[in-house]
């Protein structure tokens, strides 16, 4: 908004021309969310306890996490008004880009409400039924993906950029929706996987937020782009301000949600943040370096695909328990152990990403 009543603001005062500028936007889309995440969380705390919007924990799970009953959930809200209120003040609004990531963040917030809504509810852990969820998720990124596609195509946005190969970047044509597809669903369920530690999703998922600004900065900086032998995509770093506000809530969630938690993110935050670093990741081109940034999500949920499939085909389990986190707590390892081991992981692999980047 701020953009675009810049040229109104500058009448009065000529410093308001800074707005022009995606670093100054992208500092302030950070403090934005993060102040908002920070200022609303105690409070969203106290309004979910009052309406009874309590953790449903599974009854085969850890016994460890019977004490986590009755923890408010749902606090993906916290987050998801954080970004949004500071998308919209800092944000080009008429980049269409940010409203592709905007609208997959919402619609599948929406989907995660109704999951969480039902477990609350209901007093289980069903919540909405697979069928649907699944319908709805892949209805929402087949319309995306359209979309993008009919905007983009025949250009840089519906090439496959490989790593380590800088001489071939094939045309995916008709191919991107099913690229598409796969990665805004695939990484919003693998970070949905990946939440069942306090704060083990939400740091990677910051991490990731970095990852992807920096190469937004690049890919639509032609500058950048050539030094990085990257296609340069105009208007991409527009999406820095969209990863600065995922950047800045996550840290203002992460205090309520660090061991031990005073609130879970629940499906209304993992399904929406991690279909939004799906769909920027296609947006810049970079799905490869998503699946590397992404390391910790990709593993938890390689782990429960695994343990499914093989329990399926022999009757036997690989893991005590699947997603993987609950196989070392199982082992005796502590949780806050296990949490900051995967932090530690997940920052090594968004280092490893950036440097793939370079030497493609």
């Amino acid at each position: 908004m701020l953009v675009f009543l810049k040229e109104y603001l500058v009448i009065f005062y000529s410093g308001f021309d800074v707005i022009s500028d995606v670093i100054f936007r992208f500092i302030c889309s950070f403090f934005t969310s993060l102040c908002v995440s920070l200022l609303i969380g105690r409070r969203m705390i106290i309004c979910l306890n009052k309406l009874s919007c309590r953790q449903i924990v599974r009854m085969d799970g850890p016994k460890s996490h019977f004490n986590k009953s009755g923890t408010p959930t749902m606090g993906g809200i916290i987050i998801l008004v954080a970004i949004i209120m500071s998308v919209f003040f800092w944000a080009d609004l008429c980049n269409i880009y940010i409203w592709f990531v905007m609208f997959v963040l919402v619609s599948y917030g929406i989907i995660g409400f109704v999951d969480d809504y039902k477990k609350i509810v209901h007093k289980n852990t069903v919540g909405l039924p697979a069928r649907w969820k699944y319908i709805w998720q892949s209805a929402i990124a087949l319309l995306v993906g359209i979309g993008m596609y009919i905007i983009g195509r025949e250009t840089y946005t519906t090439f496959l950029i490989l790593p380590f190969i800088k001489s071939i970047i094939p045309q995916l044509g008709i191919f991107y929706l099913l690229i598409t597809y796969i990665v805004i669903v695939g990484t919003s369920n693998a970070v949905n996987i990946t939440d069942g530690l306090d704060g083990l999703a939400i740091v990677p998922t910051v991490f990731i937020a970095i990852g992807l600004a920096i190469i937004a900065f690049a890919t639509g900086t032609v500058k950048c782009a050539a030094y990085l032998h990257i296609p340069y995509i105009a208007h991409t770093s527009e999406l820095a301000i969209i990863c600065a506000a995922i950047f800045g809530s996550g840290l203002g969630f992460l205090w309520f949600n660090t061991y031990p938690a005073q609130i879970f993110m629940g499906d209304i935050g993992s399904l929406a943040l991690g279909s939004s670093l799906g769909v920027i990741a296609i947006l810049l081109r970079q799905e490869f370096l998503l699946l590397i940034m992404g390391g910790v999500f990709l593993i938890e949920t390689i782990s429960v695909i695994l343990q499914i499939g093989y329990f399926k085909w022999c009757g036997q389990r690989i893991f005590r328990m699947a997603p993987i986190h609950h196989h070392y707590e199982l082992n005796g390892y502590p949780e806050p152990r296990i949490i900051v081991r995967c932090w530690i992981i997940s920052l090594i692999l968004l280092l490893i990403s950036l440097v793939t980047l370079k030497i493609r």
